[in-house]
């Protein structure tokens, strides 16, 4: 049985840079050394995706939806009618490709074949068009595996992982998101995805909520009554957590590689708090890892870039990122199923 990781692999929405991105994955011969590979795609917009790329990969395809040993292999999937995808703008119809795509590798996940899934920056606006209902393409996935439990949305960027209690929310909704449930699932979750990626013990940072951790409840009690106890609960669980933290300093203290950090990862309470912070830290390599869900499931965090697309000078580095983690994940996933 090959040791190496089964990663199902698709371009994302052909409007944007997905396919030039994998193209140049794909081209790297580091890439087929590393995991056994099974692209789904409509053979067009992959060979569209290497025109722009400036890269030639011939790929052999299969009719069969599965891996094998060796190069990278191609299974052709097109939308009924083959439309001609708007180019730079989102679309319905680039939604639908994106989703069919996606359903099939998550098939092969379900069924235990694919180890792991990295999938081309998608559209939002594309795939509330093409009849997604979900806020995010986070807990579609959860629906489609039929999974009920905990999870969220992770960036990951030079080995510095976040996570958030709240995400794609308004404002207004976050404090009364703010519990102690919520916190204590964060942490958790983020703790065992590092432990899976292959960290022994992370350290592990806790943002508060409000302007300078709340200053001792002059600005909001949510440190004193939620926050600080739901640390204490984890570490009380054997999680290496620490905080609340004030959010407009924690970022200090992760500058640096992984050796000069105090802490792994950091917990914050809602999206902003977070992305902020990591894409001006490094926007060109950061990650999104769809945590907590059965199947590791990566993607670089920069979307869709319309405005460059076609031009043949997307930064291969977020997905080149993206991989290495569905490598490591995959591989973990595969040895925890097989003990």
């Amino acid at each position: 049985m090959t040791s190496r990781p089964r990663i199902a692999m698709v371009l994302g929405d052909p409007a944007g840079i997905g396919p030039e991105l994998i193209a140049r994955l794909l081209a790297d011969p580091a890439t087929s050394e590393q995991a056994e590979i099974l692209l789904i795609a409509d053979r067009d917009e992959w060979r569209r995706g290497m025109q722009v790329a400036g890269v030639e990969l011939v790929l052999a395809e299969t009719d069969t939806l599965g891996f094998a040993p060796g190069a990278p292999r191609l299974y052709h999937w097109e939308l009924d009618g083959k439309p001609a995808y708007p180019r730079g703008a989102s679309s319905a119809e680039g939604g639908r490709y994106s989703l069919g795509t996606l359903s099939l590798a998550l098939q092969l996940a379900q069924s235990g074949q694919a180890d792991s899934i990295l999938f081309g920056p998608l559209n939002k606006s594309s795939l509330h068009a093409a009849g997604m209902d979900h806020s995010d393409e986070l807990h579609w996935f959860a629906e489609q595996l039929g999974y009920h439990g905990n999870f969220c949305e992770f960036n990951v960027l030079d080995g510095l992982w976040t996570s958030r209690v709240t995400s794609h929310v308004a404002l207004k909704d976050v404090p009364a998101m703010i519990t102690p449930a919520r916190v204590g699932a964060a942490i958790d979750l983020i703790d065992q995805a590092l432990r899976r990626a292959g960290m022994a013990s992370p350290r592990i940072a806790v943002c508060g909520l409000n302007p300078h951790n709340g200053d001792n409840g002059a600005f909001g009690r949510e440190e004193i009554d939620v926050i600080a106890p739901s640390v204490t609960a984890a570490r009380e669980r054997g999680v290496n957590a620490e905080g609340p933290f004030p959010a407009d300093t924690i970022f200090l203290k992760v500058q640096g590689g992984p050796s000069q950090r105090q802490f792994d990862a950091i917990v914050t309470m809602y999206h902003d708090q977070g992305q902020i912070g990591i894409k001006l830290m490094g926007f060109s390599r950061g990650v999104t890892v769809q945590g907590g869900l059965p199947v590791p499931i990566t993607t670089p965090a920069h979307g869709t870039a319309f405005d460059i697309t076609q031009q043949g000078r997307a930064d291969p580095g977020a997905t080149q990122q993206a991989f290495q983690i569905a490598c490591r994940m995959g591989a973990q996933r595969r040895a925890a199923a097989n003990a």
